[in-house]
This record gives structure tokens, sequence and C-alpha cells, in this order.
């Protein structure tokens, strides 16, 4: 008995092995392809500039509200609580104001983000795909994921970035 474990555990063991060879695995380096792509560094130049123009907007709008906070607090003592109380709602509105714009602006920008990386990425996949039928590859890994085990196989980088067009 205790042979027939020892032939089926190396029987187990050589099917395993010959299913592992039968496999083709590549790698390749997805963020190394991407910021080569142009298209990206354009989208990345257009999604900056967009954000700039944000981030202006929103200091303008918080550098009034300083003013004015620091206007109505030196001013304080000389009013009537009354017109301190109605400044602070206006204070508080102020703010308000400029949490919802911050809001605005990070769902724009996501958007954004999603509309200028979407074709880049279908682009990418394609290409991928495209180089995996090609090559006979059955698995391509992302070389930079952090969940790769086992980096011997072929490097796709270079035919994916050929097939992109770009070196």
């Amino acid at each position: 008995m205790k042979k027939l474990s020892v032939l089926f555990a190396a029987v187990i063991m050589v099917v395993s092995v010959s299913m592992a060879k039968a496999q083709k695995l590549a790698t390749v380096d997805l963020m190394g392809v991407l910021n080569a792509m142009p298209e990206k560094k354009k989208a990345d130049t257009d999604i900056k500039a967009f954000l700039d123009v944000k981030q202006a907007e929103i200091k303008k709008k918080t550098d009034a509200a300083q003013a004015k906070f620091q206007q109505y607090q030196a001013e304080a003592p000389k009013k009537t609580a009354d017109e301190n109380t109605a400044r602070e709602a206006e204070m508080k509105k102020l703010g308000d104001e400029i949490q919802q714009m911050q809001e605005k602006a990070q769902k724009d920008l996501q958007a954004k983000q999603d509309v200028a990386f979407g074709p880049i990425e279908k682009k990418l996949n394609d290409a991928i795909e495209k180089v995996a039928k090609a090559n006979g590859y059955e698995f391509i890994m992302d070389a930079n994921a952090g969940a790769l085990v086992y980096k011997a196989g072929a490097d796709a980088t270079a035919a994916v970035k050929k097939e992109l067009g770009i070196n």
C-alpha cells in the first residue's frame, strides 16, 4: 500500500510538472508601456491642466473667504451681537460652498479621468490580447504586481510596445 501511495504521488508530480510546462506565461511592464503611450502622456497633461484650473478656482474662493474672515474678526468688537451672528452664518455658508466646490471638482476630475483613460486602457488591453494570441501565451501578468510570484517567463513588454507602435 505504501508503494502505491508513493507511485501515485510521483504520477501526480509528473502530471503537474508537464501541465505547468504546457502553459506559456509572460510578463509585461504595464506602467512602462502606459507611460510610453503618447495618448497617456496627452491625457496626463490635459488632466493636470484641468486640475490646475479647479485648484485655482478653489484657492481664489478660499483666499476671499479668509480675507473676509479676518475682516470680520477685526470688526467684531465694534459690531452688534446680531451683526456678528449674521457674519458667522455667512462664513459658515462660505465654508460650505468651498467644500461643495472641492467635492464637485473631485467628481469632475474622476469623470474626466474615466473619459480620458478609458480608450487608452482598451487599446492597451486589445494589444495585450493580440500579442498573447500571436505568441501562444496563456497568461500575461503585470511584472509590477505584488501578486506576481514567478517571473521567469517571457517578457511581452517589447511585443506590446511594438504592437502599439511605440518605443
